[in-house]
């Protein structure tokens, strides 16, 4: 087997969404493409991906640096030893060539797309979804009836002007969720004042029936006082989760305000290596029995990366029930069901045309991972039509 050639389209995401420190209008992202010399059912098998949500694409990255390393290797040092297709921890390797420690950022979005595409690529050549190449490559059963818990991950800052117009549209987003299946929800926080967002966390919990039916996110809005402020404000409501009140890497607040707010906080997704998780671990001060970790595999070197992410957190006696990747996508909910986490995120009404599960139904809050060959990219039109030009 050969790789031919290595393809990439930055991809706009649709609708005009904002957290309380970015808006997602002009965000693009890296969709790619590994095109190969097989054949199966007279068509050419590709392995595809992406570098998750939330970020640019790395168009840069690929072209200068990743993708030519990888077309410039020996294509035998490409191949898996126990089987058809390619070896993600070797092209992983191999994209990383002359590149130094540490420094995480684009470039571990980039590589991760590619190394993501060749596990896309191997399930394909087995003629299986990816997590069942997922399951078996990391020497777990693979799942007979495949049903990962979800919640939908919205509430973000609209257009609607008095504090009672953005609770009465907070409220009508979840009414959508909640038709559509989902039973728990995640709401952003930090971009109002602390008694607007507060009412609309008190919306929430009604509609929900449950504060831990609730999480809310800052998106690392906050200095180190405010978090702690807004934590033990947010302390009496019982919620399921509260999300990266300050800055990513300050382990030292992400502490603070936990103990501020008594139930779980959630963190993760802009961590990027397993040496950053490893010192998340070390030094936040995290609970064993309730905190969430959100690492990314398609921001953080792909599924090889993030397989250690999860040793790391098992080491440092967590669970990996408790690891709720970031990124509501195919993607992830694949690897959550392959690799038995505890949980996905889920957009169902924003980032298209990456977000949501395309035509999965969602059946009590719980998403049945569709059997389509690899990630199933594909079924998702708006995805599909990228992939044929990068195909044709």
């Amino acid at each position: 087997m050969r790789v031919t050639d290595i393809r990439h389209v930055a991809v706009p995401l649709t609708g005009a969404v904002a957290n309380a420190v970015v808006s997602f209008e002009r965000h693009t992202v890296s969709l790619v493409v590994i095109r190969t010399d097989q054949v199966r059912r007279g068509r050419p098998v590709y392995g595809a991906a992406f570098n998750s949500i939330g970020r640019f694409d790395q168009a840069g990255i690929l072209s200068g640096r990743v993708v030519p390393r990888v077309l410039g290797a020996d294509p035998d040092a490409l191949l898996r030893t126990d089987g058809p297709g390619l070896d993600p921890a070797a092209v992983r390797r191999v994209a990383l060539t002359d590149e130094k420690p540490g420094g995480h950022g684009d470039r571990a979005g980039a590589v991760a797309a590619v190394e993501l595409a060749a596990w896309d690529l191997n399930a394909k050549l087995a003629g299986e979804p990816a997590y069942a190449a997922i399951a078996r490559a990391h020497g777990r059963p693979v799942p007979r009836d495949p049903r990962v818990p979800a919640y939908a991950a919205g509430g973000y800052y609209g257009d609607a002007g008095t504090a009672a117009e953005q609770r009465a549209q907070l409220v009508a987003e979840l009414e959508r969720y909640r038709a559509a299946g989902y039973t728990s929800f995640k709401i952003k926080i930090g971009g109002a004042p602390l008694a607007t967002d507060l009412a609309r966390v008190e919306a929430a919990v009604a509609f929900a029936g449950d504060p831990e039916r609730v999480a809310v996110d800052a998106n690392g809005r906050f200095a180190p006082a405010d978090a702690v402020r807004w934590a033990a404000a947010l302390a009496p409501y019982g919620l399921r989760w509260l999300e990266e009140p300050g800055d990513p890497l300050d382990f030292a607040t992400l502490g603070a305000a936990a103990e501020a707010f008594g139930g779980p906080v959630a963190t993760g997704e802009n961590l990027f290596s397993r040496q950053d998780v490893t010192n998340l671990l070390r030094y936040a001060g995290l609970r064993r029995d309730r905190d969430v970790l959100q690492m990314d595999a398609g921001l953080s070197y792909g599924l090889t990366e993030y397989a250690a992410m999860i040793a790391a957190l098992e080491d440092a006696g967590l669970s990996r029930a408790q690891a709720v990747p970031h990124g509501g996508h195919l993607l992830n909910l694949h690897i959550v069901a392959g690799l038995g986490l505890g949980a996905c995120e889920s957009y169902p009404g924003v980032f298209a045309p990456f977000g949501g599960y395309g035509e999965t139904p969602v059946t009590a809050g719980e998403i049945r991972v569709p059997d389509a060959p690899g990630f199933g990219l594909e079924r998702k039109p708006e995805l599909a039509a990228h992939l044929d030009r990068l195909t044709a």
